[in-house]
Parts: C-alpha cells; sequence; structure tokens
C-alpha cells in the first residue's frame, strides 16, 4: 500500500504498513498554528481506524521538527482567548490516544509546543545537535500539550522542573540525559532510524498485542501494581484466545514472516479502546 493525503501544514503518505506525518511550513521552521492542530488530530485518527496502517513516525520538514507556536501576531500571540473556544492541549487527537505505536522522528529544533507534541508519542529519537525546550515561561505563558502530565513521568520530577520552570534550551545530548528520548542521532539519520524501527514492527508485531499493550502501558501510570497484574492478565486471556497467538509461535518456529489476522478496528476487547471514536 502507498498512498498519499492532501493537507495543508503537514504531509501524510502511507507506504507497507508505516504512516509518515511530517509537519511541513518550512517557511516559519514548521512553526505550529490552529490548522496544524486540527490536521494532525485528523492524521491521528485515520492512522488509528486503518488497519492497514501498523506503525506511525511523526518527523518534520527540515531545517526543523517544530519551532514552537507561530509568533506571526507578534505581542497578540498569546493573547486571552474565549474560555471555551482555546484549550491548551494542542490537538484533539493525542499520540498515545493512537492504537498503534507512534514514534517521533525529532530531526531538528523541538521547542515549546514541538517538543510537547514529541513528548505525547511512545518513542522519541532526538537529533543530537538540535535545540529543545519548553520555553514558555520565557514568552510570559506556560507549557502546554498536556507537558505537565507527560514531563514529570518521562524525566521524573526534579527534571520537568528544570525543563518546565525554567524555560531553557538544551541540545540532544542532554535531552537523552533527562530521559526524554530514547536515541540521539545526526540529523540526517533521525528520520531513517525511526522508518526502520517503524518497517520492522510493522512487520513482526502483531497489531492487537501493541494495541493492548500500548494503552495499558500510558494507563499503568495511574494504576497501582495490583491493577496493572489484574489487566494484564484479563488481556493476556483474550489475546491468548486469539489466531495471532497460534501465527505467532508458528512463524517464529518456521522462520517465516507472520500472517497477522486481528483487526484493531474491529477487535479489540472490551474496555481496551476508552475513546469516543
Amino acid at each position: 500500500m502507498n498512498n498519499v493525503a492532501s493537507y495543508s501544514s503537514i504531509l501524510f503518505e502511507v507506504d507497507d504498513g508505516v504512516a509518515t506525518v511530517t509537519l511541513d511550513r518550512p517557511d516559519v521552521r514548521n512553526a505550529f498554528n490552529g490548522q496544524m492542530g486540527a490536521e494532525l488530530s485528523d492524521a491521528y485518527r485515520r492512522c488509528d481506524t486503518d488497519d492497514d496502517i501498523r506503525v506511525v513516525v511523526v518527523t518534520g520538514t527540515p531545517p526543523a521538527f517544530c519551532a514552537g507556536a507561530d509568533l506571526t501576531e507578534g505581542g497578540d500571540t498569546f493573547r486571552k482567548r474565549d474560555v471555551e473556544g482555546f484549550s491548551a492541549a494542542a490537538v484533539e487527537l493525542r499520540a498515545w490516544d493512537v492504537r498503534k505505536l507512534v514514534i517521533a522522528a525529532v530531526n531538528g529544533h523541538a521547542l515549546g509546543v514541538g517538543f510537547t507534541l514529541a513528548l505525547q508519542c511512545d518513542i522519541r529519537f532526538f537529533a543530537s545537535d538540535a535545540k529543545y525546550g519548553v520555553v514558555q515561561t520565557r514568552l510570559g505563558v506556560m507549557g502546554d500539550g498536556y507537558s505537565h502530565w507527560t514531563l514529570p513521568r518521562i524525566a521524573g520530577m526534579s527534571g520537568a522542573a528544570e525543563i518546565l520552570l525554567t524555560g531553557r534550551t538544551f541540545d540532544g545530548h542532554e535531552a537523552l540525559a533527562f530521559g526524554v528520548c530514547s536515541r540521539t542521532l545526526p540529523n540526517e539519520e533521525v528520520l531513517p532510524a525511526a522508518l526502520e524501527l517503524a518497517r520492522d514492527v510493522a512487520v513482526h508485531a502483531a497489531p492487537l498485542s501493541v494495541a493492548v499493550s500500548k494503552q495499558l502501558l500510558w494507563e499503568s501510570w495511574d494504576r497501582s501494581a495490583d491493577q496493572v497484574e489484574q489487566r494484564e492478565t484479563e488481556l493476556h486471556h483474550y489475546l491468548m484466545g486469539r489466531p495471532d497467538a497460534r501465527e505467532g509461535v508458528e512463524s517464529f518456529l518456521s522462520r517465516r514472516p507472520p500472517r497477522w489476522q486481528g483487526s484493531v478496528a474491529d477487535d479489540l476487547p472490551d474496555g481496551a479502546s476508552a475513546l469516543e471514536r
């Protein structure tokens, strides 16, 4: 499968089970605006419901991943908004809501909302020499995109406090030390590395297994150890009764690529999808 969808501020392409979503406003270093947020949410929803898509890679058109909020309105950029019409979430559908693995290939600067959008992904690869940070306290506002929820869990309270409260920037090596990414690479190697992992997962990981494991992983932060064990057991019973549990072992023993049958759109167990779709 290879198809392309048309948007104005992002690019969307699917190839061999991998959807690549590219933030695409290079004239302003992919600065984020409401249109980009709406299109990114729409792309995420497509990825979530399409069984032909196994993995999602989010990246940016060089030379940046996302330089943060679009500041073309100058001092009015962060003007007071209508209470009903504004949300600091940035996107309606978060990367962690997508029932597929979402990899952020952060191939250049990621500041402000650009950085916090990457934090919503499951795995993050960062460019070594790019600039990162949640800089909003230096602009008279504060971090957005659920950063006060994601960062303490990803980087710990101390790391989150340093990133959120100081508003300072740092490079990919320090990002790795904070724990906010799993790999740092030269800029030009970030996207190829992310796509290599994505293609491997698209073939070898059972879609239903990925979907239920991902949801429990994100929910585990709000569950006790006993609650996690209970849910793991329930999900194991469900997956062990599915054809893919047999196919996974037989393909491994036969040393051939698996032929997965499970549908994320149709076959999730009860309670494995809380999102209104």
